[in-house]
């Protein structure tokens, strides 16, 4: 991603304010559909024709693939993080929020697939990125844990922390990668029915 150049023409256009705020979620959001699907080393141009922009708007907001592999990377987790308390207010109950919010997690571990090749061996930037995904993702983890372990009179010590319970998922979901038939969300499913403890539904209830 080396070019600058707008190939749709619109590099001299007058923008309304807030829009090129606007232009880079649309492209943060396509990107991360494109990572799923492709893996992070997709063409720009796959990139761009799902947004519905010239590849030199995505050149614009990032000129080169790391940045723009960050940008996603952080783009999800702050979706993932704000999903929670969503969730929390939304759902039935404190139980059902965290079973759902671990699921989104799981769909975000697919997209940071791929993240420190793309970064080049950067180490410093990786350990900031994991820096930032711990400090924002845990302490929702946690919460969320906390609600629906109160939530069936559970206010002792619980089997797994926040930091746990993502550490957790994250470790079961490596085998998806490479084994089709490896059922990392009924799996991720029992580890939440473990870290709840005595009260918390069934996987039965919860997985298809």
């Amino acid at each position: 991603m080396t070019d600058p150049q707008d190939d749709d023409g619109s590099a001299v256009r007058t923008r309304p304010p807030g829009r090129p705020r606007q232009d880079s979620q649309a492209l943060l959001d396509a990107a991360a559909a494109v990572f799923v699907e492709s893996g992070v080393d997709a063409p720009v141009r796959e990139i761009a024709a799902r947004a519905g922009v010239g590849v030199g708007t995505v050149y614009r907001h990032f000129p080169t693939r790391p940045a723009l592999v960050v940008a996603v990377y952080r783009h999800q987790v702050e979706a993932c993080a704000e999903a929670g308390p969503r969730l929390l207010a939304e759902r039935a109950s404190p139980e059902a929020a965290l079973r759902e919010w671990v699921a989104l997690f799981v769909d975000f571990l697919v997209t940071k697939h791929g993240l420190p090749g793309a970064l080049h061996g950067d180490d410093a930037g990786s350990d900031a990125l994991h820096t930032y995904f711990v400090g924002r993702l845990v302490p929702v983890c946690a919460s969320l844990l906390e609600a629906a372990r109160l939530h069936h009179g559970l206010d002792g010590d619980a089997p797994l922390d926040g930091y746990s319970l993502l550490r957790g998922v994250g470790n079961l979901c490596i085998g998806a990668a490479t084994d089709p038939g490896y059922d990392a969300d009924r799996l991720v499913q029992a580890l939440v029915t473990g870290a709840l403890g005595s009260g918390a539904s069934s996987v039965s209830d919860v997985a298809p």
